[in-house]
């Protein structure tokens, strides 16, 4: 098996352009179908977890 060592300018570019094709294939309902998802399970995150401390405080007395 052949070692390739590759510089930091090897990786820049693949990264780069790795980048650049996801960025050009995300279309904007994408977008906003992942952001409406991520507010909804943060504020899903936020009342489950006021719940619990409800549910602790309550037992501990």
């Amino acid at each position: 098996m052949m070692n390739q060592v590759f510089d930091n300018n090897t990786k820049a570019g693949t990264a780069g352009g790795t980048l650049l094709i996801v960025l050009l294939n995300i279309r904007s309902e994408d977008l906003l179908k992942t952001a409406v998802l991520a507010a909804v399970g943060a504020v899903v995150s936020f009342c489950v977890t006021l719940a619990l401390k409800l549910v602790i405080k309550h037992l501990r007395k």
